[in-house]
């Protein structure tokens, strides 16, 4: 196997709360179980009984939900959630869940993800979960009518595919080269743990080149068993200042079967800084 440096890390997101937006930080601790406390709370609607996600609810990016002291991997943190109209609720709170139900306008329950046992499931609409992109032309053999209206986690977990996301800075400039700069590719319609910085070259999907590999980031992390990550309505949502554009999944659509970075997981734990280098072996 080979090893070279593909780029530094830019950017470090973890987001408590399944589907709502997350904080920036400037360094995380990474297990084997992925970022700690990234997806420690997630919301489960009582009619349903499927996890809520924003593939399906979009209003879920009204919210935005942080740690009021860092999480360690032995215990969760109290978590303060942002809800729509501004106002500052705890995850804890005896009256979290009917709170964060009226603004939602959907009667839920919040979890945590301790309480996981098995594989959950997590609700989409079918008719608009690839956007205005048929479902046929990113998953073949499958239709609007054929397309289950949920799809399974991640065992154990709130996570949708793999316990990190990664992706590129090439890549996002690709695709707004491909979208004829028309759009905004910023990192977080993709939500990803890790953005790497990989330069100025912008002539393809980065990430396909990883697919078989590890990185190694900072000084002991290993990010091992990638995956291309298959994209969904969630990459077109409004979200703080970006406005809704659905260009942004028709491009990965027409260009790469909807898949940008990649989802993967921990082969060694250790802390991730801004700034720290990544080293790719293939």
């Amino acid at each position: 196997m080979s090893r070279r440096q593909i780029g530094t890390i830019a950017a470090i997101w973890r987001h408590p709360v399944k589907s709502m937006l997350g904080e920036q930080l400037a360094e995380i601790e990474i297990t084997e179980r992925g970022a700690v406390g990234d997806r420690a709370w997630a919301l489960r609607e009582l009619v349903t009984r499927q996890i809520v996600s924003a593939k399906r609810y979009s209003r879920m990016f009204d919210f935005r939900a942080r740690y009021d002291e860092p999480p360690s991997r032995e215990g969760c943190a109290p978590i303060s959630i942002r809800l729509p109209d501004g106002r500052m609720i705890h995850a804890d709170d005896a009256d979290a869940s009917e709170q964060v139900s009226a603004a939602l306008g959907r009667k839920v329950q919040m979890e945590r993800s301790e309480t996981v046992a098995s594989r959950e499931r997590a609700g989409i609409d079918p008719k608009t979960v690839f956007g205005d992109v048929p479902v046929g032309e990113v998953i073949q053999g499958l239709s609007e009518a054929t397309l289950p209206d949920y799809y399974p986690l991640a065992k154990g977990s709130f996570f949708d595919s793999a316990v990190m996301h990664v992706i590129a800075t090439g890549t996002l400039r690709h695709m707004a080269k491909l979208a004829g700069w028309k759009a905004i590719f910023d990192p977080r319609r993709f939500r990803p743990t890790l953005l790497v910085d990989t330069g100025l070259g912008d002539d393809r999907f980065v990430e396909d080149e990883w697919v078989g590999g590890e990185l190694t980031v900072g000084s002991s992390v290993k990010v091992i068993s990638m995956t291309p990550a298959l994209r969904c309505v969630m990459t077109t949502h409004a979200q703080d200042d970006l406005p809704r554009d659905l260009t942004t999944l028709r491009t990965a659509a027409k260009h790469h079967r909807a898949n940008v970075g990649v989802f993967a997981g921990i082969g060694a734990s250790g802390i991730v800084h801004t700034g720290d280098p990544v080293f790719l072996e293939a």
